[in-house]
């Protein structure tokens, strides 16, 4: 007790409650009167001392002396070392925190996108249970156009086909009486005065991009405008579903499924609330919109094709289609009865179709093929009356021109234009490098100007010699399809990511 008493007289720390002896010496109080209790002298000088000759002082408690850790270079540095790991030993605490934190973060975000996909599947397995229960109550007993039954797999198919009515002499006449007319008409058409300008499309952006399906299996194949109601578009995807969006509510209004494939084709029917698609699962449905306008049921599928379905059309009259298929078959079907009346195969066609469009009179078919060639069909007879030589590889699109003569094919070389009158080739268009293909061709409703897609979009104008007018290179993906709004007034591009792009003026 002596020791820490003189010590702390003597070492300068700062006493809680300073008192100060008759000799001049300072104390704790509390210690100086424990021992002057004992003692009853001062522990310094050993005279007699009484608690009643300590005099108290106040000092300033704000100011305090320099601890003797303090005072030498080692005590700094251990003071330092100190607070050193305590703020080492604090972050390691915060960062065990942190971690902690994030695991139980990520646990939850993986909870959350299971729980997703869960739901997504349910989804889908209750829309195709849907769908096959309005198949099942729309079709009538017996098998459907173009199935066949297990155990006459390989008897009854050449007897099926042999029942093909075939393009009767009633749907030829009605198809010639309106090639006529379309060709009549042709003639005496000029370019509509609300036709965009070249001025026009060269200031055209993107005024829209809708993400439309699964970004799981992302690429939209196809994209076709309702004739009757230019809100309404229909796209055809990776995904297996067609999606039908109206652009001036900005929303998806059905997405239609069925298809358990990538859908490679979809198209409106005109005057109508029916449209058809296509797909790699080898079939083709007719699907008609529900009364509340809600979605759309499927009428009937049709399986004629043992391969992959890769392209469909609506005939002008938009009473009839036509599927292109990768067996090196097309069909001609009637959209009301959903019948197949003919099954086309041409001995000289060596590989599967790639692409196929009407001609805008709808007396003739263009089709290309795996095997580099163009070949031009006579619907009426179903013969092979062209075949036009020139690309290099595979034809992967194909578009006829509104003035009834000029044909747009695109490969992986790049675009040829057709003269079908000659027929020639009159023009080659190489609008990317060596190694990039071109993936999409379409003329406007006037035929004044060409879309062709790639690796990006670009707008070419017919009497523009052929020089290109705009290009719409933000594009992530390789281009699908490209399609002009009314009057050139508008580009609707798809690609292989999930967003159907629109490019246009200021709306």
């Amino acid at each position: 007790m002596r020791f820490f008493v003189y010590c702390t007289t003597v070492s300068g720390q700062t006493p809680e409650e300073p008192v100060v002896s008759k000799g001049g010496h300072l104390f704790e109080k509390r210690l100086i009167t424990k021992h002057l209790q004992e003692e009853g002298k001062c522990p310094v000088t050993g005279e007699a001392l009484a608690a009643e000759d300590l005099t108290p002082l106040v000092t300033n408690p704000a100011v305090k002396p320099r601890p003797p850790a303090a005072a030498s270079i080692p005590g700094l540095l251990t003071v330092f070392q100190n607070e050193w790991d305590a703020v080492m030993l604090e972050q390691y605490s915060l960062r065990e925190q942190l971690n902690s934190v994030r695991q139980e973060l990520s646990q939850a975000l993986y909870q959350h996108d299971a729980a997703c996909r869960v739901i997504a599947r349910l989804k889908e397995e209750r829309d195709l249970a849907r769908t096959a229960l309005a198949n099942a109550q729309l079709t009538p007993a017996g098998p459907e156009v173009g199935t066949k039954r297990p155990a006459e797999e390989t008897t009854e198919e050449p007897a099926k086909k042999a029942k093909a009515q075939g393009i009767t002499a009633e749907v030829v006449a009605a198809m010639t009486t309106l090639s006529k007319e379309l060709s009549k008409s042709r003639k005496k058409r000029q370019a509509p005065p609300t036709l965009a300008t070249p001025e026009e499309i060269e200031k055209y952006t993107c005024i829209t991009s809708q993400p439309l399906h699964k970004t799981a299996k992302q690429g939209i194949t196809c994209v076709d405008v309702h004739p009757g109601n230019k809100d309404l578009v229909a796209t055809s995807g990776v995904d297996g579903n067609v999606v039908v969006f109206n652009r001036k509510e900005g929303k998806i209004t059905s997405t239609i499924t069925g298809h358990t494939k990538k859908v490679t084709g979809v198209q409106f029917v005109k005057d109508s609330d029916v449209l058809v698609s296509c797909s790699a699962d080898k079939s083709a449905r007719i699907w008609k919109q529900t009364d509340d306008g809600a979605t759309y049921d499927m009428v009937k599928k049709i399986s004629e094709h043992s391969a992959e379905i890769t392209a469909i059309s609506v005939h002008p009259t938009s009473k009839y289609f036509i599927t292109a298929s990768a067996d090196k078959t097309w069909c001609f079907y009637d959209i009301e009865t959903a019948l197949c009346l003919t099954q086309v195969q041409n001995s000289t066609v060596m590989e599967g179709f790639t692409c196929a469009t009407f001609h805008p009179d709808g007396l003739i078919l263009g089709t290309g093929t795996h095997e580099n060639l163009v070949r031009i069909w006579d619907v009426k007879s179903q013969e092979n009356v062209a075949k036009f030589e020139g690309h290099k590889s595979m034809i992967t699109s194909m578009s006829f021109s509104e003035n009834g003569y000029h044909l747009a094919t695109a490969a992986a070389d790049g675009v040829k234009l057709w003269d079908l009158r000659k027929p020639k080739n009159f023009r080659n268009l190489t609008p990317y490098p060596q190694g990039v293909m071109t993936t999409a061709v379409k003329f406007d409703t006037s035929g004044q100007y060409l879309a062709v897609g790639g690796s990006d979009a670009r707008i070419y104008g017919v009497k523009q010699d052929w020089n290109v007018v705009q290009t719409f290179s933000d594009l992530p993906k390789s281009v699908t399809y490209t399609l002009f709004g009314d009057d050139a007034k508008s580009l609707y591009v798809t690609s292989m990511d999930h967003n159907l792009r629109v490019y246009g003026g200021e709306e």
